[in-house]
């Protein structure tokens, strides 16, 4: 009988670990999601600012195209809010180390500032306006790249 006892006890801690590796796996999988929207966020901010400074030097306004990108980077702020929120739920709670989520809210991810003479090759299909590699909108006509 304790053999048998012993068994159980044994598959019941086997299932529990393996349950445990489980949420550990997602966590990461979440984790390495939430990288990804700030590296996003980061970029389209970055965006942001180039093009509100490049029309603010040319006396410019393009407000649609402003609006575009804010309406995107609340979009990734949404996203990077429910991912959060997912690593707070009480599976991932009880498999994880208390300290996890605290280090990837407070991750912060720097990126160098490139020339734009460097950056601009390609050109907008739209206009032919010449934009950055990574522009997500032209800057001239406000097309979707």
């Amino acid at each position: 009988m304790d053999f048998n006892k012993l068994k159980e006890m044994g598959l019941e801690y086997a299932e529990k670990g393996r349950n445990a590796a489980m949420d550990l796996a997602e966590r990461g999988k979440t984790q390495a999601k939430i990288v990804n929207e700030q590296t996003k966020l980061a970029k389209a901010q970055r965006q942001l600012g180039a093009l509100v400074y490049s029309l603010a030097k040319g006396n410019e306004e393009n407000q649609p195209l402003v609006d575009k990108y804010i309406e995107m980077i609340d979009a990734i702020e949404k996203d990077l809010a429910d991912l959060r929120a997912s690593l707070d739920t009480p599976a991932a709670e009880a498999a994880a180390e208390p300290e996890a989520p605290a280090a990837a809210e407070s991750a912060t991810i720097e990126f160098p500032i490139e020339p734009e003479q460097k950056a601009e090759k390609k050109t907008c299909p739209q206009c032919g306006a010449p934009v950055s590699e990574d522009a997500l909108f032209c800057n001239k006509c406000g097309a979707q790249l």
